[in-house]
């Protein structure tokens, strides 16, 4: 009950962000309080450290990487090429902002896609003097898909990198898995949302009113260093699987790469279109101190009961098949991720998997599923995630309030089927796949 309670405490914090703590502080003030109780101990704070650190600084390094290149204009430029691919129709243009959505989220993580595009989009919507009903379908889809399609690289979502390291899956073989059934969820979210927003799309919009894409470079240099860079980082993260080296050493080398390029290293002086001191101002390093103090917190939580239960769960699961046992697991950690936060919730399914006995298969099939789970579930409630509070914080800075029932409403009928079709084609895919080793 003292786990439960510390954990209930401290989550309320993050939530909450009182004027003055943000969410690492609080996180850490409820780890804090989990150690003076003996809820965790010291010997627990480096076996935590040692599951979060590479996920939490390839995070960082990832966002970074992002802030620059928006500072540079790249995402605003990829936005209006769609918008004038769309070629004035709005029944093209809202599933290529989809697409587009889809295609960040892969490269920049969901939080990029959602944080960064977001504005872009929104900016264009008003541009083109689109209704508020039709504005706000374009958003909410721009939100969801950041998400739904977060699946199919380890870099695409801070849940993949975790369970990645913790599982030891190679960058390839998680790829190998996740691309196709991310494929089927990109299918899953264009359709859902393509059937619920359909009163809402114009049909017909101003191509004339749209600047051109080439207005919206404000560095040229990081602009045209941004296609070979992604490149060689893809490169390097699928190399790293016959080559081990932390994903996070990879990415920040990319990260440093690319400021000194938006520094002019080779000609300190001169004028430079990218701020460093806002990308760094802006860079998530509450994200480390959460990661620390919110995963010792649920560690202490694991230890007291919620790893054996959920544990026994998994082995329930089990016994039922393997479709079942993937299924299952995935609504599971989706629904507990709704509740608890995905971050705390994919530790807990990482810690129950780990001390399940389960067999080879079945036991690969959970752990993807709890990587589905986590993913997609953060879009039935608000409080599923960081980046969706963040994403509605900035959203009603732009003058778009959407309330946690109007959320709520439209993230069940909207994640459900997706999370199902995705959760089928994961059960039905990997048996396909060679096992790893």
């Amino acid at each position: 009950m003292l786990a439960l309670v510390i954990f209930i405490a401290t989550l309320t914090l993050v939530i909450w962000q009182p004027r003055g703590l943000g969410i690492g502080v609080s996180a850490l003030g409820g780890a804090a309080v989990a150690l003076a109780t003996g809820v965790v101990n010291l010997a627990d704070v480096a076996v935590v450290w040692g599951i979060v650190w590479d996920a939490t600084f390839t995070f960082v390094a990832l966002i970074i990487i992002s802030l620059i290149l928006d500072e540079a204009g790249f995402f605003a430029w990829a936005a209006l090429h769609i918008a004038r691919l769309g070629g004035g129709r709005g029944r093209l243009l809202f599933p290529l902002i989809v697409l587009l959505g889809a295609l960040i989220a892969s490269t920049f993580a969901n939080d990029g896609a959602a944080l960064l595009l977001t504005p872009i989009v929104a900016a264009i919507l008003l541009r083109l003097s689109f209704t508020p009903a039709a504005a706000l379908a374009f958003i909410i889809a721009t939100g969801f898909v950041a998400d739904t399609t977060s699946l199919p690289l380890v870099i695409s979502n801070l849940v993949n990198i975790v369970s990645a390291n913790y599982f030891d899956l190679g960058f390839g073989r998680y790829a190998e898995v996740m691309v196709p059934v991310n494929l089927v969820s990109l299918a899953a979210t264009l359709g859902v949302l393509g059937w619920y927003f359909r009163r809402d799309i114009p049909k017909r919009y101003d191509v004339a009113q749209l600047e051109a894409p080439a207005s919206a470079i404000r560095d040229r240099y990081v602009f045209y260093a941004a296609f070979p860079l992604l490149g060689l980082l893809l490169a390097a993260l699928f190399a790293s699987t016959r080559w081990p080296l932390p994903f996070s050493v990879i990415m920040g080398a990319a990260a440093l790469l690319l400021a000194a390029i938006a520094a002019r290293v080779w000609a300190l002086g001169r004028p430079r279109p990218v701020s460093l001191s806002k990308v760094i101002k802006n860079a998530p390093w509450q994200i480390v101190l959460f990661s620390l103090g919110m995963y010792l917190v649920v560690y202490g939580l694991g230890n007291a009961w919620l790893t054996g239960a959920a544990s026994g769960v998994l082995e329930w699961l089990a016994g039922q098949g393997e479709v079942a046992a993937t299924v299952g697991t995935g609504v599971a950690a989706a629904l507990l991720a709704s509740v608890m936060n995905n971050m705390p919730a994919t530790l807990i399914g990482a810690l129950a998997i780990d001390q399940a006995e389960l067999p080879q298969m079945t036991q690969e099939l959970i752990i993807y599923a709890n990587v589905v789970g986590n993913d997609l579930g953060p879009k039935f409630t608000p409080i599923g995630s960081l980046a969706t509070l963040l994403w509605l914080h900035v959203l009603a800075g732009k003058g778009y309030r959407i309330g946690w029932g109007q959320y709520m409403k439209v993230g069940v009928v909207i994640t459900t089927p997706v999370l199902l079709a995705t959760l089928l084609a994961l059960a039905f895919w990997l048996p396909a796949v060679a096992p790893a080793g």
